[in-house]
């Protein structure tokens, strides 16, 4: 339905609701087509008088849709009202209306407002991200840093994962302001992207780069590059970090990949114990290996090929150098069909081992265990993200090698002009890193939420002068 332009009288109202098809349902579908056609606030409030009159009650559902026409548009005053309405009326708000409440007033003169009903929200549940992060602009916008950050820490302490978009704000409203404990707590951002090894898009760059170049008196200046890839940057000529682990962290990391991750988790519930058995047989037999593939993974890399032919190119490709590979294969793949050829695999198994697991086990544990077992020098081969695995460690040291390992392990295939471009695993750590008078912060073209393991090339080198 198209609303109408001009508040309407009692009768109007009647008139259109009788000649819509489910008149019991008019009132919603209007109001949410005002919503989407961003109707002026009088035409919606001439209905909601009409509803309160002819009902004697208007019910909760209309009024939180009115409610996020006066947020969309600004209406301060408005939103004030409704809330001493709502609360009259329903001691208790659930999370919609006080998430639309929250972010409405955090855009006005009335932020604090905000603030107090973050506390409510508090007492009967845990606010979501957008509550949190509503606030934290209003604040900032209003240069209270330290409430702002008072409220990132609460936030952080409760596992709720900040957006790049307030990570930026902080930057942003901090620009050109003094004080050893502000630029501490931007410094503490800049540590967080680097322990969750998060890489900022390029706006979110630019706003760390002015706001390290405003410190008034710091001396900050900021510079885009491409890192060499002996790790060596071309504008400060800072050697970055090393991307290997020493022996004692290879080690460390070894044992609880294999006790958390492989024997602490759900691995043997797709994959029964006498299978994994038979591998790790298998592997001590054979090892250690150079490259790990995840046969089944690498397959499907161009969707027009058969599977078994992209296969064979990687293992062609990876083959080269004399490489002693394993492939983690599937039963089904010894079964000739329009993917599996007899031939190529035939062909493929004189240039590397396979094992074929059965067809529902659970390939990433097979992965980790004959990568990890085959030494440091070992790389592995799959588009998968291994995600997962990092959240089954206990603590944020060995999570943080566990990514360090993957970055400098991890190969994967690039589509690029149908020809497999290898991507190789870096000799410098792909991560934030700083020596106190540089920092080296690695950024993405592109705005990507997902926290990736694909490594950007480009990087913005900030140093003291």
């Amino acid at each position: 339905v198209q609303p109408p332009e001009k508040p309407l009288q009692a009768e109007e109202w009647n008139r259109l609701r009788e000649s819509f098809r489910s008149p019991e349902i008019f009132e919603e579908v209007m109001f949410n087509s005002m919503v989407r056609c961003n109707s002026p606030i009088d035409v919606a409030k001439s209905l909601l008088t009409h509803v309160a009159k002819s009902k004697g009650d208007i019910a909760y559902n209309l009024l939180i849709k009115y409610l996020a026409l006066c947020v969309q548009q600004g209406q301060t005053s408005e939103i004030c009202d409704m809330y001493d309405i709502m609360k009259t009326r329903f001691r208790i708000l659930e999370s919609g209306a006080y998430n639309l409440l929250i972010r409405g007033l955090s855009n006005s003169d009335q932020w604090r407002m905000a603030l107090t009903l973050l506390e409510e929200v508090k007492k009967i549940m845990i606010p979501s991200r957008t509550n949190y992060e509503s606030c934290i602009k209003a604040a900032s916008r209003h240069q209270e840093m330290n409430l702002a950050f008072e409220l990132y820490h609460e936030m952080l302490a409760k596992d709720l994962v900040p957006t790049l978009d307030v990570l930026q704000a902080f930057f942003d409203f901090s620009r050109g302001m003094k004080g050893a404990e502000l630029q501490k707590e931007l410094f503490g951002i800049l540590l967080y992207l680097r322990e969750n090894q998060i890489y900022p898009h390029k706006t979110f760059m630019r706003s760390i780069k002015l706001w390290f170049e405003s410190i008034p008196g710091g001396n900050w200046r900021g510079h885009l590059t491409n890192i060499k890839d002996s790790g060596q940057c071309p504008v400060c000529n800072h050697q970055l970090e090393d991307s290997d682990l020493t022996e004692e962290e290879y080690n460390n990391l070894r044992e609880r990949i294999i006790r958390d991750v492989i024997h602490g988790t759900d691995t043997f519930r797709k994959t029964s114990p006498q299978e994994f058995e038979a591998f790790q047989m298998f592997v001590e037999n054979r090892l250690p290996f150079d490259i790990v593939i995840d046969g089944l993974n690498v397959s499907h890399i161009k969707p027009r090929k058969m599977h078994c032919e992209n296969l064979f190119d990687a293992v062609n490709c990876l083959a080269k150098e004399n490489a002693r590979l394993l492939v983690l294969g599937r039963k089904h793949m010894l079964i000739n069909s329009s993917n599996w050829k007899r031939g190529i695999m035939k062909e493929m198994q004189n240039k590397a081992d396979f094992f074929f697991a059965e067809n529902i086990s659970e390939d990433d544990a097979f992965l980790l265990y004959a990568t990890l077992r085959s030494g440091k020098h070992c790389k592995f081969v799959t588009r998968d993200f291994l995600r997962d695995h990092k959240a089954c460690l206990a603590d944020s040291l060995t999570r943080h090698l566990f990514r360090k390992w993957q970055r400098g392990h991890q190969i994967y295939k690039k589509m690029f002009l149908s020809v497999f471009i290898q991507q190789p695993a870096f000799c410098y750590d792909c991560v934030v890193q700083t020596t106190g008078d540089t920092w080296h912060i690695p950024y993405k073209d592109s705005f990507e939420e997902k926290y990736s393991y694909r490594v950007p090339r480009k990087w913005l080198c900030i140093q003291q002068k």
